[in-house]
């Protein structure tokens, strides 16, 4: 069996794509925070599908890792030379096979912070990309405002020297580039946020007002922050994945990366010092990315949480168990027709009625098995931006929201139990873990009066009504399928 490496390139079997330019002639164009399966499934595809169709040799990646979790990563990709395998897995059975070699580089922040921040303010490097996570951004999600109790956050301000946090990396980057007369870069966030570069733009010069005041009106007049959607979903690599390709190709890649076969990437058209041509490759470049965002977050990312959270306390394991299940393919469905669909924008160029019925398709791809552990992991961050918003505005529009307000109702309970409704423990991921469980054991208005999540929302008398007997009813009866059929 061959190690997936540059030197074992040419070897490997001609059945699984390979990149088919030269990675060494690669300039590092765009920085990437954040290399996980997404932006590999995602942007690096597209990065390479872009290289091997044009003449450009200047948009290379160079990946960062800033936490301790980065350090597996990191060291497998160093091992691999950068290069890893992509299975984009079909309906049908099919498997598509790539091996993926837009990523020429990575850092980790823990073991050479100067390098990171050189990296960031190198000449060559045009973009900086985030995928860091909802939760990565430092905000309170009730107010939308920086959070500077974080003890990094204060730790930096003391320090700027010793960056720890996106933000201490990217303004030390940026200062050394404003001092040696380089152009900024364009910050690219590539995360599940409405607004993420709007959002992205507030964090940083919040941060760099109480750090370096002159930094942040440099800042302003120089960083472009476009919004942008993605999607694909991309499920956790298993061991099922690294075996099968060590089975039909022989070869040895520690850590593949999985995807379904639908790809979008949509990015609002304004950068600090030019961009690829990614409209070569599919790419859309729009003037206002907001109405996409929107769409996408609250129909796709909510519609997973409706699926994951519901369908964990029915015992479910995978998103497309769930939505084989006719009750929550017809539940899925009815809250996004009933709920999400009222509250969008137009979106110019979409049939939204084919959209939705091409997500509840995708969810049921047989062969990506996206875990219900996954898709409820980090509900504390990911709620207040897909299903919250939603029910808030039906509230004030007098519209439906007992299909939302059945899910806050399961994450009480799972949050509280743990359990199924069966007794079996759940496999909760969570940095809110802990809080939840406590909050959950008070008593369900106490859930709800967590403001960094909801907000006034436990002020809202329509909303508590409904909530609570939800919850009395889903405590008393454990029968959550018999509520969701109740409201269907």
């Amino acid at each position: 069996m061959r190690q997936l490496n540059q030197q074992n390139l040419a070897a490997i079997d001609t059945q699984i794509s390979k990149p088919s330019f030269d990675r060494s002639e690669l300039k590092t164009g765009i920085v990437h925070i954040g290399v996980g399966g997404f932006h590999r499934a995602h942007q690096a595809y597209y990065l390479q599908k872009l290289t091997e169709t044009s003449n450009s040799d200047d948009w290379g990646i160079c990946g960062i890792g800033l936490r301790e979790e980065d350090r597996n990563i990191s060291a497998i990709l160093k091992k691999q030379d950068h290069l890893y395998s992509l299975l984009v897995k079909h309906p049908n059975g099919t498997v598509e096979s790539h091996i993926i070699g837009a990523i020429v580089d990575y850092k980790f922040a823990i073991e050479d912070v100067q390098s990171v921040i050189d990296e960031l303010a190198h000449k060559d490097t045009k973009i900086v990309s985030l995928t860091i996570t909802e939760g990565g951004y430092n905000f309170n999600p009730s107010t939308g405002e920086f959070d500077f109790k974080n003890p990094i956050i204060q730790e930096e301000l003391r320090r700027p020297e010793k960056p720890k946090s996106v933000y201490g990396y990217l303004a030390a980057a940026l200062k050394k580039r404003r001092d040696n007369k380089l152009p900024a870069f364009t910050i690219l966030s590539c995360d599940n946020i409405e607004h993420n570069g709007d959002v992205t733009k507030k964090m940083l010069l919040a941060f760099t007002q109480k750090q370096n005041p002159e930094l942040a009106k440099w800042i302003q007049k120089e960083v472009k922050f476009p919004n942008s959607m993605v999607d694909r979903i991309t499920p956790v690599t298993t061991t099922e994945d690294i075996s099968f390709i060590a089975e039909k190709y022989g070869l040895k890649d520690e850590w593949p990366v999985t995807s379904e076969p639908f790809i979008q990437w949509v990015v609002e058209d304004k950068f600090s010092n030019g961009r690829p041509n990614l409209e070569k490759v599919g790419v859309q470049f729009v003037p206002d990315v907001k109405p996409y965002e929107k769409m996408k977050l609250r129909l796709l990312n909510a519609g997973h949480s409706v699926l994951g959270i519901l369908g964990a306390l029915n015992g479910y394991k995978t998103i497309n168990e769930c939505i084989d299940d006719s009750l929550f393919n017809n539940y899925l469905k009815q809250f996004m027709d009933l709920e999400v669909t009222p509250v969008l924008d137009t979106v110019n160029g979409i049939d939204l009625g084919a959209y939705k019925q091409s997500l509840r398709e995708r969810f049921a791809n047989p062969n990506i098995k996206d875990s219900v552990s996954r898709i409820c992991s980090e509900s504390a961050a990911k709620l207040p931006k897909f299903l919250i918003p939603t029910i808030k505005e039906n509230l004030v529009n007098e519209g439906n929201i007992a299909l939302g307000t059945l899910v806050i109702s399961a994450w009480c309970y799972y949050s509280d139990k743990q359990t199924d409704l069966n007794d079996m423990p759940l496999d909760v991921i969570d940095s809110q873990k802990v809080v939840l469980e406590k909050t959950a054991q008070k008593g369900p208005l106490t859930f709800i009066q967590q403001e960094t999540i909801f907000g006034d929302l436990a002020k809202n008398e329509r909303f508590v009504t409904l909530y609570e007997t939800m919850v009395k009813d889903l405590y008393h009866h454990r029968d959550v399928k018999k509520q969701m059929g109740n409201l269907v």
